[in-house]
């Protein structure tokens, strides 16, 4: 991701996320040397991005969009696998994240990409309040 993707990650947060965040914030986060970003760009536009905290030889991800038209099409899958081999050559032990128990396609996609379920955080999410799955993958 570069900063002229900022725009359009913004508005992938307002269509993907209750609680989305502004341009400001991740035009900071894409600043942070212990973040990675990747985007999936189809016809010259941002149809979806991940990103990722990098601390020690952890990464966990923070967030995977995908618009609602590309869903289904791999661009979640390339992303997801883009983040895993960028973590292998940097020398990470495992990749982590959280998942709404709701979100089956998603939970779908990470366990075909190696991702084991580990544990659930309870209330981890709000509007709506649900709880998260814990998935690792262990490199």
């Amino acid at each position: 991701m570069k900063s002229e993707h900022i725009k359009a990650a913004a508005r992938l947060e307002e269509e993907c996320f209750t609680i989305p965040r502004s341009e400001n914030a991740l035009s900071e986060e894409l600043s942070n040397p212990l973040t990675s970003f990747f985007v999936c760009v189809d016809n010259g536009a941002v149809v979806g991005y991940i990103g990722s905290y990098n601390v020690a030889d952890e990464v966990s991800v923070t967030d995977v969009a995908v618009t609602e038209a590309c869903r289904g099409r791999g661009a979640g899958n390339a992303l997801v696998c883009a983040l895993i081999d960028k973590a292998q050559s940097d020398g990470a032990r495992l990749v982590t994240l959280e998942v709404r128990l709701s979100n089956e396609a998603a939970i779908a996609l990470y366990l075909k990409n190696g991702f084991e379920k580990i544990g659930v955080r309870h209330g981890f999410y709000s509007q709506p309040k649900e709880d998260a799955l814990i998935m690792t993958r262990y490199l």
